[in-house]
C-alpha cells in the first residue's frame, strides 16, 4: 500500500499505523515500532506511546487473500512455501534441492525480488533452522542483500542475537532480562533442568530454539512427491478466493513440470482440508481443542475432456469445480496433485489457417458457464426423427467442445480446388433459422373464400399476412401420448419483416415460430 502526501509517495511503513483487533494491537509499521508500540498492547496504551498512531481495523480475510497471493508467487521459486501463523509477512521457504538451478543464491535473489513488490525493504536470509533464519533477517547486513549463515553455524550465530528475536513467552522474557541475560547464547548456556524446572515446557522449548534446534521446516510440499504441491493457510478461510490464487500457482508449477517430461495432465484432484465444528472430538484423541484435532480432508477430481499441457485452461476447469463447491467449514489447507497424466498430443496450431481455435481453451470457456449458469446451461442443437418442428430438434448437454482445424482446401469462385490460404472461399448460402416459441400460441385469422389467411391477431395485435405458401398437411406419430395432426402455412409479413409459421388442427389457430 502506498500514501499519498503532499505529492510525496510514502509506504505504509514509514507511518505511525497499527492493526487493531477490538481494543487490542494486532500488527504495527516499523515506524508505530520504532517509538514502543508493541502487538499485544491495548489501543490506549499504543496511542500513549505514539500520539500520532493511527488505528486500522485487522480484517481477517483481506490479510489471508493476500498471504496466498505472495505464497502463490513465491512458488515460483520453490515448492516448498509456508506462511508463518500468527506472523504475517513472514514465511519460511524450502532452499533444498536448487544445486543444479543456480545454488541458494539465485533462489534468495528471486525471493527478494518478488518480495520486494510488497515491500520495498523486504529482507531474505537462509539458514539451517527457521529460528536462526528469522533473526537473520533483522541484521543490517540482509538489509541490501539476501544474507547466508553457513552450514552448521546456527548456534554461534544465535549466541550473538538478543532474546528478544527468539519466540517465547513474554513472562521468560521478562524474566531472562531482569537476571541480565539479554542474548540467546546466555540463555542457551543455562542449565535445561533448571530451565524446565522454572518455566516448565514451553521454557525448554525456548531453550532449544536459542540453540538453533528448531523443528519447523518448509515442508509444505512432499519433495519425493514431483506431482503434488500442498499448502497450509496463514490464517484459516471461509472463502474460496485464497485457494483460487493458491491453485493457479500450484497448476503453473506442476504443468511446467510436467510438460517438461513430454506429458500431459490427464487429470487434477484438489484436496481440502477443513477444520472440525467446534463440537466435534475424535476417537482416541478426547476433549482436545478442534483446533488441534487433524483436519478433514475432502478431495474432488476434474478431468478434461482431452489431456492439457497449459495451465491456464486447467485452472479454469478447477476453478469451476471450486465454483461449486460448498464449504460447511473454514480451510486449513489446499493440496494439488496431478492424479492422471499421458503423453503429449502432437497436435499443433497452423499459422496457415487463422481459424484454428485451441480446444482446450473452448472446454475452459465451457466449464466457466457451467459452473456460473448450472450444468444444462452450455447445450447444442441436435436432430431428431419427427416430422412436427417442436420434435424435430432439441438440445443436449455438451460435454467438451468438438473444436477442429480446418483443412486448407478451399473451393473457388472458379469452382476449383486449391491447397493456398489466400485464395477466396465461396461463401455457404445463408440457411433461415427456426425460432419456434416454447409453446405455440393461439391466434385469430381471417382467411379468404379458399382458408387462404389475410389477417392474424396476435397479442392484441393485427398483422397483415401479404403472402401465404399452404397448406402443408402433416399428421403421425400416433403411438406416442400426443400424436399430432396439423395443416401448416407459411405466411409472410412485411410488417414483421418475417415469414411466419401457423398451423391449424381441431384446436383452432396456433403461431408455432417464424424465420429469420
Amino acid at each position: 500500500m502506498w500514501l499519498d502526501r503532499n505529492d510525496t509517495d510514502l509506504h505504509w511503513d514509514t507511518l505511525p499505523l497499527a492493526l487493531t483487533e477490538g481494543t487490542l494491537v494486532r500488527a504495527a509499521s516499523a515506524t508505530a515500532a520504532q517509538v514502543g508500540v508493541r502487538v499485544g498492547m491495548t489501543l490506549a496504551q499504543a496511542r500513549a506511546k505514539c500520539a500520532t498512531l493511527v488505528p486500522l481495523t485487522w480484517d481477517t480475510r483481506l490479510i489471508a487473500r493476500e498471504t496466498a497471493r505472495a505464497s502463490a508467487a513465491f512458488l515460483a521459486a520453490s515448492p516448498q512455501v509456508a506462511p508463518e501463523r500468527g506472523a504475517p509477512g513472514t514465511w519460511w521457504v524450502g532452499a533444498d534441492g536448487f544445486d543444479g538451478v543456480g545454488g541458494e543464491r539465485i533462489l534468495a535473489e528471486s525471493l527478494l525480488a518478488m518480495a520486494r513488490v510488497w515491500h520495498p525493504r523486504a529482507r531474505v536470509a537462509i539458514a539451517d533452522s527457521c529460528v536462526t533464519a528469522y533473526a537473520a533477517t533483522w541484521s543490517a547486513r540482509a538489509a541490501g542483500s539476501p544474507l547466508h549463515i553457513a552450514p552448521g553455524g546456527d548456534g554461534e550465530y544465535l549466541a550473538r542475537v538478543p532474546t528478544t528475536l527468539v519466540p517465547m513467552e513474554l513472562e521468560l522474557r521478562e524474566a531472562l532480562t531482569a537476571l541480565g541475560l539479554r542474548t540467546a547464547g546466555a540463555f542457551a548456556r543455562l542449565d535445561p533442568l533448571e530451565v524446565e524446572r522454572r518455566w516448565g515446557s514451553t521454557g525448554l522449548a525456548s531453550w532449544r530454539l536459542a540453540r538453533g534446534d528448531d523443528a519447523r521446516r518448509a515442508t509444505l510440499s512432499r519433495t519425493d512427491d514431483p506431482r503434488a504441491i500442498t499448502h497450509d493457510l496463514a490464517t484459516s478461510s471461509s472463502s474460496m478466493e485464497p485457494v483460487l490464487f493458491l491453485v493457479r500457482a500450484a497448476l503453473d508449477r506442476l504443468v511446467h513440470t510436467l510438460a517438461a517430461e513430454g506429458r500431459a495432465v490427464a487429470a487434477v484432484a484438489i484436496t481440502l482440508t477443513l477444520e472440525w465444528p467446534d463440537d466435534v472430538s475424535l476417537a482416541g484423541q478426547g476433549a482436545l481443542p478442534t483446533t488441534l484435532l487433524p483436519g478433514r480432508r475432502i478431495t474432488r477430481e476434474m478431468r478434461p475432456a482431452r489431456p492439457i499441457a497449459r495451465a491456464a485452461p486447467l485452472f479454469e476447469r478447477c476453478r469451476a469445480l471450486l465454483d461449486t463447491w460448498t464449504l460447511d467449514a473454514p480451510i486449513r489447507a489446499v493440496e494439488v496433485r496431478i492424479s492422471d497424466s499421458s503423453p503429449s498430443a502432437a497436435e499443433q496450431g497452423d499459422l496457415l489457417a487463422p481459424t484454428w481455435r485451441d480446444p482446450a481453451a473452448a472446454e475452459a470457456a465451457l466449464a466457466r458457464l457451467r459452473a456460473t449458469l448450472g450444468r444444462d446451461a452450455v447445450v447444442r442443437p441436435v436432430r431428431r426423427d419427427s416430422h412436427a418442428p417442436e420434435r424435430a430438434g432439441a438440445w443436449e448437454e455438451v460435454e467438451q467442445s468438438e473444436l477442429r482445424v480446418p483443412t486448407l482446401d478451399v473451393v473457388t469462385r472458379n469452382g476449383g480446388a486449391h491447397n493456398g490460404a489466400h485464395d477466396a472461399a465461396m461463401p455457404a448460402p445463408a440457411v433461415p433459422a427456426a425460432r419456434l416459441l416454447e409453446s405455440p400460441e393461439p391466434i385469430t385469422i381471417t382467411t379468404d373464400k379458399r382458408g387462404t389467411p389475410l389477417l392474424m391477431f396476435w397479442r392484441g395485435r393485427r398483422v397483415a399476412l401479404e403472402r401465404a405458401h399452404g397448406p402443408e398437411r402433416l399428421s403421425g406419430e400416433w403411438w406416442q401420448a400426443e400424436p399430432f395432426a396439423r395443416e401448416y402455412w407459411r405466411c409472410e409479413s412485411d410488417e414483421l419483416g418475417q415469414d411466419l409459421l401457423l398451423y391449424r388442427n381441431g384446436d383452432g389457430w396456433r403461431l408455432q415460430g417464424w424465420y429469420d
